[in-house]
């Protein structure tokens, strides 16, 4: 729930401030101490990670499990917190084994009895399936991930689609994901200095498209799409004001930059007079995961392929080609606005 939100439902509640510092140190301190058992880590946040650990038996004379046991035990001992693991053939399996013990879980799904297990789980326990499209399976009979087993790939693609072939390989255990190490940019940002303080929510929106796009472009000119959306605001005394929000799913689209922004936006147009607003995306994840097919709001999904053709007709006749009604409203507005990029 966000912070604005719980502090209407208690007025009177005691909030403890968070100490950011403090747990991106340790989770720098955790981060060093996978490191040390294989270069290959994938971050999913500041706590959670994927770590591929094949060929480490042969390197460090263990098994995996006595590894991640051992490790457990000397983050607990040396750094004073608890940690949950779970060890399994592919990124889906150990991310739900994960989950399953919590606190200081070590679960274990292997390959020969990955079947089974997933058998005894609701579908929501699939990566991916939130309450809404919990809810269409239902209405279509589906509870259950043993439900899923049974059906055949095919019929499951002429129902839902390409999510269809996902629900048919998760709910066996499939997942070919391999564990991404990022070497390169952080994260794709920018950023406006607007030519006057402003408050309204509206006009702020305005701003916040064409950084959307801007950023969006940048994302698919560098291959990248990423789970973490940031929008970031400099009030007129220069104080910095930023909201994060982390997706189900990478992103690369200005369509989605732009939603979620605006959610971001909303609750921090207070009165607040500001001079700078921009928008960035971190965790980057691949591309091939990014803007899937979206089972319950097929509305996204049409927004998201009119803008993957918008991006095909500007690479073929150049970026000035086309533009979402927005942007032109937005010209035709402010013919001789003009911002300065910060």
């Amino acid at each position: 729930m966000p912070m604005f939100k719980a502090k209407k439902l208690c007025p009177d509640a005691v909030i403890i401030r968070p100490r950011m510092k403090v747990y991106q140190q340790v989770g720098q301190q955790i981060r060093a101490k996978f490191r040390d058992l294989t270069p290959l880590v994938q971050p999913l946040s500041i706590d959670e990670a994927f770590l591929d650990l094949e060929g480490t038996q042969r390197l460090h004379g263990k098994a995996p499990a006595v590894l991640l046991a051992q490790l457990a035990s000397e983050i607990e001992d040396e750094i004073g917190i608890t940690v949950s693991i779970g060890l399994a053939p592919n990124k889906f399996l150990a991310k739900l084994a994960s989950d399953m013990n919590k606190p200081r879980g070590f679960t274990v799904i292997g390959e020969a009895d990955k079947t089974s297990i997933l058998a005894e789980l609701p579908i929501t326990r699939i990566y991916g399936i939130g309450a809404k499209t919990a809810q269409r399976l239902k209405k279509d009979g589906l509870t259950s991930i043993a439900q899923l087993q049974t059906m055949e790939e095919a019929t499951l693609m002429r129902r839902y689609g390409e999510i269809g072939q996902r629900l048919y390989r998760l709910s066996r255990g499939i997942d070919t994901r391999s564990v991404h190490v990022s070497t390169g940019a952080k994260s794709v940002s920018s950023e406006r200095t607007l030519n006057k303080d402003l408050a309204d929510y509206a006009a702020l929106e305005d701003k916040l498209w064409s950084i959307s796009e801007t950023v969006a472009t940048d994302l698919k000119r560098k291959s990248l799409a990423g789970l973490t959306i940031t929008v970031k605001l400099k009030t007129s005394m220069h104080r910095i004001v930023t909201r994060s929000r982390t997706l189900d799913a990478p992103t690369q689209l200005a369509d989605t930059l732009f939603e979620v922004g605006c959610d971001l936006l909303r609750p921090l147009t207070d009165g607040t007079p500001y001079r700078l607003i921009g928008i960035g995306v971190s965790q980057f994840r691949p591309v091939s995961e990014a803007d899937q097919p979206d089972l319950i709001e097929p509305v996204r999904t049409k927004r998201a392929n009119v803008e993957r053709a918008m991006d095909a007709l500007k690479g073929r006749f150049g970026g000035k080609t086309i533009s979402k009604g927005r942007s032109i409203k937005k010209t035709l507005k402010n013919p001789r606005q003009r911002e300065k990029d910060a």
